[in-house]
């Protein structure tokens, strides 16, 4: 028998930040201001900061547990309690600004949360509703004492006052790693928002393996531009990663139109960045109306939703920026894959190469999948077999906040609400959300295909497919788009763009011209939206024609 021991330590968040301050103390973080410029600071600063504000929370009387809300953009003071509040044992629950007032008063309520730290933006907002906000015990504003915003809101604290509070020297108490340290709730599309409540343990072990060079891959060289909300899913753990990486940070605050973005990406000269496919193409119309062709910006994970193939292909040949396809969900921390060629894939002609890069990729260690039939038989890994997508791993829900039934199937697998695919080495593509999916006639049509072809077209900004009822076929695709600025587009163009591209049977019946399509608390396209204004767009013209059918099938008879 051999005699051995290797040392153990809790994996905790202060052992993040405790690093990145120990290491790379002087890497600049550069943070938009919520009232417009910017601020420079560092890691250094900001771990200083973390102890301060823990320690002026503990002062106030918060407790091991308590929940401790925010309202806030991507920057330095969010950041701070990123850290903060989670070393000092307590969870950092970020709130979705995008939701209504209603949702929003839920969410504190249900999670209990006793103090919420807001941006000025909300001070509005939350002056309106602090009395439905019961289980709060302090609001404190993200910034220094603002005499207008304390007359809004009474007993309003001040987050850089509660700074100079704090101790500089306060100690990180001892956490077990399976203790919570973050929640987020879900984007609530159909009925009240649910809350996952993420582990220091399930928190370090995502960013670890998230930042693989098969991963995001970011390094001390890096700049990193977190565009995705730090509200979202821990801004995809991004925050984390940097402080193990310790990359220098660009900060955009609430400014995400693609002129402030790229404005920021050549003044700090930006190399990698993630966010959702809406902002991308934001970026792709101001970098093109500049005429920017040279870039700093190198990689992008894309997530959120499907990324369109012909923007992938305009950032790569037109600008130099490879857009990386991931996949996740607020349910798995977030990532679940990310998209990195194999090395069999290096001599593959490049249209090859292209139809495995437009797929989500394959999953990162920690994390398995599984597509599952209607029965839950487990399908073949073959690339063609469609079925419902599941996933289990180190950082996958096991039961929602609040509720005693879990999430997870009979055999610890947790259904995703995607249809997808899988190859042999476990390359993923999301054929469609199940409640998404067009089912006409009997077959399936895949809103990602339409979506893809109608925003390959030149004069489309964005668009949107949707199941429109039918009285013959049952459903039928529709495609809601937004067409580019003064652009002519018409209807009869769009739909010829189909032809040769997907199958007849399955070109939309119609093309509906919109001003904008809704996007979500997450800055998805909402489709419930646009099926409840929409999809009876096609019933009264198909039933005058079925009509005219059985009409004239009853004069021939």
């Amino acid at each position: 028998m051999l005699h051995g021991k290797m040392m153990h330590q809790q994996l905790s968040i202060a052992s993040l930040i405790d690093h990145a301050a120990r290491y790379h103390g002087d890497t600049e973080i550069v943070s938009a201001l919520t009232e417009g410029g910017f601020e420079r600071t560092s890691w250094g600063q900001v771990a200083e900061n973390a102890r301060r504000i823990a320690s002026a929370l503990v002062q106030r009387g918060m407790e091991q547990g308590d929940r401790i809300g925010t309202l806030a953009w991507n920057n330095r003071r969010h950041l701070e309690l990123y850290f903060g509040v989670p070393s000092a044992g307590m969870v950092c629950h970020t709130l979705n600004p995008r939701l209504s007032p209603e949702q929003m008063v839920y969410i504190v309520g249900h999670a209990g949360d006793r103090m919420l730290f807001i941006e000025k933006t909300f001070v509005p907002l939350v002056a309106s509703l602090r009395e439905q906000m019961t289980s709060l015990r302090h609001v404190v504003l993200l910034g220094p004492r603002d005499e207008d915003a304390a007359g809004q809101i009474p007993g309003l604290l001040f987050h850089d006052e509660l700074l100079e509070e704090g101790d500089p020297q306060f100690a990180w108490p001892e956490i077990e790693e399976t203790a919570p340290s973050s929640l987020c709730y879900t984007s609530g599309t159909t009925g009240n928002p649910k809350g996952v409540l993420y582990t220091h343990r399930s928190t370090l072990l995502h960013a670890l393996s998230a930042n693989h060079p098969d991963g995001m891959g970011v390094g001390a060289s890096d700049t990193v531009m977190p565009v995705v909300p730090m509200f979202h899913v821990n801004a995809w753990g991004l925050p984390y990663i940097a402080a193990i990486a310790g990359t220098r940070l660009a900060m955009p605050g609430p400014r995400l139109d693609g002129e402030s973005l790229a404005a920021l990406i050549e003044a700090e000269k930006v190399t990698f960045a993630a966010g959702v496919p809406t902002i991308w193409l934001g970026l792709l119309t101001a970098m093109e109306a500049a005429g920017t062709r040279e870039t700093s910006l190198k990689r992008t994970v894309v997530g959120g939703s499907a990324l369109p193939p012909s923007m992938r292909a305009a950032f790569r040949d037109r600008h130099g920026v490879e857009l990386i396809h991931a996949w996740g969900m607020t349910e798995t921390s977030p990532l679940g894959t990310m998209n990195a060629p194999l090395a069999k894939h290096r001599d593959l002609p490049l249209d090859e190469q292209d139809m495995i890069g437009n797929g989500q990729g394959r999953p990162l260690f920690g994390v398995e999948l599984r597509v599952v039939d209607s029965q839950g038989h487990v399908l073949p890994n073959d690339g063609q077999s469609e079925g419902n997508l599941q996933i289990r791993g180190h950082w996958v829900l096991d039961h929602y906040v609040g509720q005693e039934k879990s999430a997870l199937t009979f055999d610890g697998w947790f259904d995703t609400g995607d249809i997808a695919t899988l190859d042999g080495n476990g390359f993923m593509i999301i054929r469609d959300r199940s409640k998404d999916i067009i089912k006409s006639g009997g077959e399936w049509i895949s809103t990602v295909d339409l979506e893809n072809i109608a925003v390959s077209h030149p004069k489309v900004a964005n668009a949107a497919a949707i199941a429109a009822r039918h009285p013959k076929w049952d459903e039928r695709p529709v495609i809601c788009c937004v067409r580019r600025p003064q652009s002519d587009l018409t209807e009869a163009e769009l739909l010829a763009h189909y032809d040769g591209k997907v199958p007849r049977w399955q070109v939309p019946d119609r093309v509906l011209f919109l001003d904008s399509l809704p996007l979500g608390a997450t800055g998805k396209v909402v489709k419930a939206t646009l099926r409840e204004q929409h999809g009876d767009v096609l019933w009264d013209d198909a039933m005058r024609e079925l009509r005219a059918e059985q009409d004239g099938a009853a004069a021939r008879n």
